[in-house]
């Protein structure tokens, strides 16, 4: 991922750190409390509309919904948060040119609701397992976790290489922790929700970022047709599948599909070369061998 350089921000080196040692880490008060209530707030009727899930690994007893951006205005602090897209940068960056969001989904975990099937994200797509991080998924807890309300369990040293064995392993961790903490675990880390043998609602919103050439699991484009994505800053555009990757892969007739919220959309459009620096000048210089022959 090639971009400009910027000022490192604190905190960063000690989440990677963990987060790549132990497949997961806790950013505490990593935003706001007041940011988190409001975005409860607003989702709240949503999620009383919403029918239970249907399905043993979604779980009966599980509400989830998604296109967050679109339903909260609050949403949108969590999908960019300076600290945590800077560590998933760092995270995904070998394997990608840019990062995309991959899913904003709200979840209900009811009472009664038994622990869900351990599994790994990264599963959704069939490349190569192992070698490379696909996904960094970010929990957002809008009511305290505990063990009692359902935390997510978390499976620590089960990434990477780990995850070629289908073994569960003896040893879990539950991330116990509050509204404005997030919870960062890799894309090959097993995991599962909890059982919630309280009498609460656990109530969170997961965040997950994934490598800008993958089919992400929430259509981003209708999640956030360009009706809607007009209203969004530049970079949450962006993350929502308005950009290419280059070289050239997500154009819109050969240009970057930002495009698409302006006020300035042409009729007829040329195509625009998107390539890397590298690739640039392999074709540059193979243009310019061409025009010297006779």
């Amino acid at each position: 991922m090639k971009q400009e350089p910027r000022i490192r921000p604190a905190g960063l080196d000690a989440a990677l750190d963990q987060l790549t040692s132990e497949g997961w880490c806790v950013i505490a008060n990593a935003l706001p409390r007041p940011i988190i209530e409001a975005l409860a707030v607003d989702l709240a009727p949503i999620y009383d509309a919403t029918p239970f899930c249907r399905g043993d690994f979604y779980g009966g007893r599980t509400k989830r919904f998604g296109s967050l951006l679109k339903r909260s205005p609050h949403a949108a602090a969590l999908a960019r948060e300076e600290l945590i897209l800077a560590v998933i940068e760092e995270v995904l960056s070998p394997w990608c040119d840019t990062l995309q969001l991959n899913l904003m989904q709200a979840i209900a975990l009811h009472p009664g609701a038994p622990a869900q099937f351990p599994h790994r994200d990264q599963d959704m797509w069939q490349g190569v397992k192992g070698e490379v991080e696909y996904l960094v998924n970010v929990m957002w807890p809008l009511i305290p976790f505990t063990v009692e309300n359902g935390a997510t369990i978390i499976y620590p040293r089960s990434h990477g290489r780990e995850a070629l064995s289908d073994a569960v392993p003896e040893q879990s961790t539950v991330a116990a922790c509050g509204p404005g903490d997030a919870i960062l675990f890799l894309g090959s880390t097993l995991h599962g929700a909890g059982a919630n043998r309280s009498n609460e609602v656990r109530k969170a919103v997961v965040a997950s970022y994934c490598l800008g050439w993958l089919k992400p699991y929430e259509n981003q484009w209708l999640a956030y047709p360009p009706a809607v994505a007009r209203g969004f800053a530049p970079e949450l555009a962006g993350l929502v599948g308005y950009r290419q990757h280059r070289p050239n892969l997500g154009n819109y007739e050969g240009v970057c599909p930002s495009l698409l919220l302006t006020d300035n959309l042409p009729d007829h459009i040329g195509a625009v070369d998107a390539l890397r620096p590298d690739q640039a000048e392999a074709v540059a210089a193979h243009r310019a061998g061409q025009e010297s022959l006779p």
